[in-house]
């Protein structure tokens, strides 16, 4: 297959409808927007989510909640993720980046303790719970607060 061969389905390509085009059209005269009135003038038409003057959806539901700004998220990891790691290795947040462990970096990375680990290894994080670090202590390895 060649660029030039290349071709849209049969069906899914419709011919744009040609407006104001004259009354053989059928689409001619208003051109499929009726008579006067504020959606047959040019540049006519509501904003989103206006209503008519109605009190609209976004006003009339309850605000709720507060967003902390100052909050600090963390890329979670189990122990038992650390597993694939070899003995004896340095686990911090471009390691666990590589292995494809965590996405992005965020605030730091944050040790949750679900699950074992076998190996021994001396883990880098802004973040250890009691349990996680417990685990890794168990385990012959090091966790360390960057």
């Amino acid at each position: 297959m060649k660029l030039h061969e290349l071709s849209p389905a049969p069906g899914s390509v419709k011919e744009a409808k040609r407006k104001g085009r004259g009354a053989g059209s059928g689409n001619g005269k208003t051109a499929g927007k009726g008579h006067k009135g504020q959606n047959a003038r040019s540049g006519g038409g509501v904003r989103p989510g206006f209503e008519g003057g109605q009190m609209p959806l976004q006003r009339r539901l309850p605000k709720r909640g507060f967003t902390n700004i100052y909050a600090k998220e963390y890329a979670c990891v189990n122990v038992s993720a650390l597993d694939v790691f070899e003995d004896g290795a340095t686990v911090d947040a471009a390691a666990l980046k590589a292995k494809g462990l965590i996405k992005k970096q965020l605030d730091g990375v944050k040790i949750l303790g679900n699950g074992e680990v076998t190996r021994k290894l001396t883990v880098v994080a802004a973040k250890f719970t009691e349990t996680a670090k417990e685990k890794i202590e168990a385990a012959g390895g090091k966790a360390e607060v960057k």
